[in-house]
């Protein structure tokens, strides 16, 4: 059973279908998973819906098999070393929650998502002690992940990776100052291709001044936060010197490209299976970083699918 799906009840976790209730669920999920196998959680951004089937998440990007054949229905999970094939393999969670409202309300149902991936944690810890759970993470994903990482106790969380996270600097501190926050070992993953979208939460989404979006990065002043800028050149030829070569961008813009763009799954599965040290990867990365706007200088006119309107998922 490499791949369950569970789905936020409001701050409740609820298995998909509702078939099964979530204990016996993951009963069967943890039995017999090798000590070192990961765990991990998958979390959507904007535009998924779990009450519309068409918008599922479960059919596009947390499928092994995704039924959208779009360029952004990437399998996660199968990208990630979740085939199917044995236990060896680890335990990926699909985590659904309802984002497929507009931006300020998905924004605003994200933290109480969070609730609910929190206790699905919890579940998962009180069946299996001492495994830590890694969380990967999409746009407004990173707030989900955030949300819950500040509602953990010590050592909940191993890995945090999130992708073009859609959330202030304001918010990600004191997830960072949790119990699991000081322990986990986050990867925030930015690009000036997502600098437009980083603009637009800025501008129109923050209500009560949220001040500076992920998208700028944390630097260096916490031990267990690494940003990791997929657009600079010199952040590239480190990766591709620790064996992992992701391809340069091909858009200005682009939202989805921290998962889509090759070669970047397979850094974040050699991450989460302990083929690559975090510790390793921070040391190797530049500290410099490309100017912000810079893929944005110089285009005359913009044509894309905003994360706002009622378009794509994620």
């Amino acid at each position: 059973m490499p791949l369950i799906q569970v789905n936020a009840a409001g701050e409740r976790p609820e298995p998909q279908g509702g078939e099964v209730r979530l204990g016996p669920l993951l009963d069967r999920a943890l039995e017999g998973l090798a000590p070192r196998a990961p765990i991990a959680v998958l979390i959507h951004g904007l535009k998924f819906s779990l009450s519309d089937p068409a918008q599922s998440p479960h059919r596009h990007i947390l499928a092994l098999e995704p039924e959208d054949r779009c360029w952004k229905a990437v399998s996660w999970p199968r990208a990630l070393g979740f085939t199917g094939q044995g236990r060896a393999e680890g335990l990926c969670i699909a985590f659904g929650w309802e984002a497929g409202r507009n931006v300020w309300r998905a924004y605003d149902e994200a933290p109480r998502a969070g609730l609910a991936l929190a206790r699905l944690i919890e579940a998962v810890r009180a069946r299996a002690p001492g495994r830590q759970v890694d969380l990967l993470a999409h746009s407004l994903g990173a707030r989900v992940a955030l949300s819950a990482m500040g509602a953990l106790g010590e050592a909940a969380v191993g890995h945090a990776v999130l992708m073009a996270p859609a959330e202030f600097a304001s918010a990600a501190r004191p997830a960072l100052c949790s119990a699991a926050g000081r322990q986990a070992r986050v990867l925030n993953v930015t690009s000036g291709e997502n600098d437009l979208y980083d603009w637009l939460l800025e501008r129109f989404v923050a209500r009560r001044g949220g001040g500076p979006t992920l998208g700028r990065g944390l630097g260096r002043t916490e031990a267990n936060w690494t940003d990791l800028r997929i657009d600079d050149a010199d952040t590239l030829a480190a990766l591709a010197r620790l064996g992992h070569p992701v391809a340069p961008p091909e858009r200005r813009i682009c939202h989805w490209s921290p998962y889509a763009r090759p070669g970047m799954l397979g850094l974040y599965a050699a991450l989460i299976r302990g083929e690559l040290p975090y510790d390793l990867l921070r040391a190797r990365l530049p500290e410099a970083q490309a100017a912000r706007w810079s893929r944005l200088l110089g285009l005359p006119r913009v044509e894309l699918p905003l994360p706002f309107a009622g378009n794509a998922p994620s």
